[in-house]
């Protein structure tokens, strides 16, 4: 049933890394996981927003790490974003027994699982509220998802990024290892840069600037967060000029 709450964005990209798909695990896919965050996302899509995703691969293999163990950086990357693809393909399983209508696009094609990227094609999956999991990043090695998810995000007219993580926004130093850390509510993306705060890789920052689209930095693991934030409520950062 359409909820009917005024909300403050109408399309966004949400950008999640695959970890988050791990619960308590130290690897792979834990599937309570996966379907509580599908359950986040359906009533986020049960307002009327339209949603993308981007999820990253780093619950299976991460190109970085593969990379500092010997293995060429390309072929790490490939692996990666495959990686990227196995989630995408849960988190559909996921959303669809919800009800919720998912179409997985691929950077890299591979028909049988997944459709290739078409911008046009993806647009329209969205005006038809279905929502577009983009998987295997931009297609390119030494690309990040943040990136890739920046720049669907920018392909797609989003009008914010929602950035997923385990803390409810952006701080100066690591909350979990200092107590004093500090909670920006606001923070500029030449702060983000300056300051090397984790936030996502230096080249989405630089792209989300360059076209002045906002990311929100929010906690993942808080029920109701994101719907929360899209009815103008509950703690994040949000990142502007």
């Amino acid at each position: 049933m359409l909820d009917e709450t005024p909300v403050t964005y109408r399309r966004v990209m949400l950008k999640i890394s695959g970890e988050a798909l791990m619960g308590d695990q130290g690897y792979g896919l834990h599937p309570p996981t996966v379907r509580r965050i599908a359950e986040e996302v359906k009533s986020v899509h049960d307002m009327g927003v339209e949603i993308c995703m981007v999820i990253g691969g780093g619950n299976i293999f991460r190109g970085l790490q593969g990379s500092a163990q010997g293995m060429e950086r390309t072929t790490a990357d490939y692996m990666g974003m495959l990686a990227t693809v196995m989630n995408a393909l849960a988190m559909q399983a996921a959303l669809e027994s919800l009800g919720v209508f998912t179409r997985v696009i691929s950077a890299i094609p591979m028909d049988q699982v997944c459709e290739p990227y078409i911008r046009r094609r993806a647009v329209r999956h969205l005006e038809k509220k279905r929502v577009c999991i983009f998987a295997a990043g931009t297609g390119n090695p030494y690309f990040t998802t943040d990136t890739a998810a920046t720049l669907r995000a920018n392909e797609m007219s989003c009008e914010a990024i929602f950035k997923g993580t385990k803390v409810d926004g952006v701080y100066d130093k690591d909350p979990h290892k200092h107590s004093g850390a500090k909670r920006y509510d606001r923070i500029t993306y030449d702060e983000v840069l300056a300051k090397h705060l984790n936030v996502m890789d230096a080249s989405a920052i630089a792209l989300a600037r360059d076209n002045n689209l906002p990311i929100i930095v929010f906690s993942l693991d808080e029920p109701g967060g994101f719907r929360g934030i899209l009815r103008g409520e509950g703690t994040y950062t949000r990142v502007q000029d």
